[in-house]
């Protein structure tokens, strides 16, 4: 049996998908399973059982001989939440709880850790393990991730194999109930669609140009075959960027939407807002040479090629993957 934590959420419910179009549907879902706009993420997928996320260290204690490979793709992952027990309870200990069954069970690893952990980037966006002892995440959340990947570094008993793996902006299907915290792509889509343009924050820095502002996002279909790769070959354990190594400007982003909604482009800048201005990240750009050299080849999408899929797929159908 396969685990998937978070299984109703975005990425987690993608990853199911994938799994069953893989045929593999002897899966346990760990999720809390209490919204139900969340929940339509699993409607149709085949798996063995749902468990409650309170209950799953109990039972994964009690069923480790049963399990072959865990997906821990669940965590708090609000950034304007500043509740740091609240992190604690459910990104920390909770994974540290599900590493140490790993350990004890020889189960394969693969968690989510974030590019969140690079803060305002100044040490690069190079997923080198000596380099995560002096990151300065800019959240809570990010403090979370980072002490995870910290903690696991410094374990000297680990899974037969683990991955923690540091998603940039990814975008796609089944983020629909993520509200404040889905992709740019999403929300680019709704307003457009009620107003027939979007408003993106300008610049407040002389050498970036408004919109100009720089992200790598990357379509969650990359981020599936990716993750699929790291079960089924299981290269040298570590942390590992998932980006697609190519930085785009937020108008890329923008233009390619009203393109993929075949809408005439109308953007506009307003000022980003004075409580989040000092924390503005204006560059990330994943550092991908580690996945390559482990034997990842498969290209990535284009923006213009995922956002394309996305919109015309599943925003203008309202589809889920």
């Amino acid at each position: 049996m396969i685990v998937v934590t978070g299984a109703a959420g975005f990425i987690a419910s993608n990853m199911v998908s994938k799994l069953n179009e893989q045929g593999h549907k002897d899966l346990i879902l760990v999720d809390d399973f209490s919204s139900l706009e969340k929940n339509k993420n699993l409607q149709g997928k085949s798996y063995r059982s749902p468990i409650h996320r309170d209950d799953f260290i109990s039972w994964f204690s009690g069923n480790k001989d049963q399990i072959g490979m865990v997906y821990h793709l669940g965590a708090r992952t609000d950034t304007t939440e500043f509740d740091k027990e609240l992190f604690d309870r459910l990104n920390l200990n909770y994974s540290r709880d599900i590493w140490k069954i790993c350990v004890e069970a020889g189960i394969p690893l693969v968690y989510a850790s974030s590019a969140a952990t690079y803060g305002r980037g100044e040490l690069g966006y190079r997923d080198d393990h000596e380099l995560v002892y002096d990151l300065k995440p800019l959240n809570p959340y990010g403090e979370s991730k980072n002490e995870f990947d910290t903690w696991v570094l410094k374990q000297d008993q680990e899974p037969p194999f683990w991955a923690g793996i540091k998603f940039f902006n990814v975008y796609g299907p089944n983020e629909y109930h993520k509200g404040r915290m889905a992709s740019v792509v999403y929300h680019a889509f709704h307003q457009i669609s009620r107003t027939g343009k979007m408003k993106l924050f300008r610049s407040h820095r002389p050498d970036y140009d408004h919109g100009e502002q720089l992200r790598d996002f990357i379509y969650v279909k990359d981020v599936l075959d990716v993750l699929y790769f790291l079960m089924q070959q299981s290269p040298k354990s570590g942390l590992y960027n998932l980006g697609t190594g190519k930085a785009r400007t937020f108008n890329d982003l923008v233009r390619s939407t009203f393109r993929a909604m075949d809408r005439e482009e109308h953007i506009e800048y307003i000022d980003t807002p004075e409580d989040i201005r000092e924390r503005y990240q204006y560059f990330t750009e994943a550092v991908m040479d580690k996945l390559r050299n482990a034997g990842y080849n498969k290209p990535f999408h284009s923006l213009e090629e995922g956002i394309d899929d996305y919109v015309r797929h599943f925003l203008l159908t309202g589809r889920y993957q």
